[in-house]
C-alpha cells in the first residue's frame, strides 16, 4: 500500500459540495466542463503561438520574451511534479465515496498541486509580459482550467489554488529574467540566419 496524505480535512466538505453540484447539473454544461478539462490546455499553446507572432512585429527582444513562455511552463510544470512527489496527497475521489464526471486516476498519481492549474497559470501569467490582452486572455482561462479540475472530481479547491500560485509565480520569477536579458540573446540569435526568422517578420 502507497502511504499518502489525506486531504480530505481541508477542503473535502467544498469538494463534494461542487462535485454534487456537478452532478445535478444539466448534462451539456457537464460536457463542455469535461471537454475543457481534458483539453483546455490546447487553448494556451494557441495563445502562446499568437503572441510569438505579435511579438515578432515589435521587435526581437519581444519575441525572445514570447519564446521563452514556453519554457517558462514546462519549468513551472518540473516545480509542481516535484511538489507533488514531496506531499503525496492522495485523488479526492480515492479518498471520499463521491461520483466523478472523470474516472479517478491511478493510485499514486498525485493530487496536490494541480498540474494543469501550474502549467495554465504560468502560461497566463507569461503571457502578460508579452500582450496584455492574450495574458488578460489566458488569466480567464487558466481560473476556468482550475475549476474545471474540481468540478470533474479530480482535484480538491486547495490542489487547484496551489497550483495557480506555483504556476504564476514561477512565471513572475523567470520571465523578468528572459525580459532583462533578451535584447543581448537577440543580438546572438540574429547572428545565426537559421534563428532570424524566430525573431522578425523581415
Amino acid at each position: 500500500m502507497i502511504l499518502a496524505f489525506d486531504g480530505a480535512s481541508i477542503d473535502g466538505s467544498a469538494y463534494r459540495d461542487v462535485t454534487d453540484l456537478a452532478q445535478r447539473s444539466p448534462g451539456w454544461l457537464d460536457s463542455a466542463v469535461t471537454v475543457w478539462s481534458a483539453y483546455g490546455l490546447a487553448v494556451f499553446a494557441v495563445l502562446m503561438v499568437l503572441g510569438w507572432w505579435r511579438a515578432r512585429r515589435t521587435g526581437a527582444a519581444a519575441a525572445v520574451t514570447a519564446l521563452a513562455v514556453p519554457v517558462v511552463v514546462v519549468l513551472a510544470y518540473g516545480v509542481d511534479a516535484v511538489l507533488k512527489l514531496v506531499v503525496r496527497e492522495d485523488r479526492p475521489c480515492r479518498s471520499l465515496p463521491v461520483r466523478t464526471l472523470e474516472a479517478c486516476p491511478a493510485p499514486g498519481d498525485w493530487s496536490f498541486p494541480s498540474n494543469h492549474a501550474a502549467i495554465a497559470a504560468a502560461a497566463a501569467v507569461a503571457l502578460l509580459f508579452v500582450s496584455r490582452r492574450l495574458g488578460a486572455v489566458a488569466c480567464g482561462a487558466a481560473v476556468a482550467m482550475a475549476a474545471s479540475r474540481v468540478w470533474v472530481g479530480v482535484h480538491y479547491p486547495h490542489d487547484v489554488v496551489t497550483g495557480l500560485v506555483v504556476g504564476g509565480l514561477v512565471a513572475l520569477v523567470l520571465v523578468p529574467v528572459v525580459r532583462h536579458g533578451s535584447p543581448a540573446l537577440a543580438r546572438r540569435m540574429t547572428a545565426a540566419a537559421p534563428l532570424r526568422p524566430l525573431l522578425s517578420t523581415s
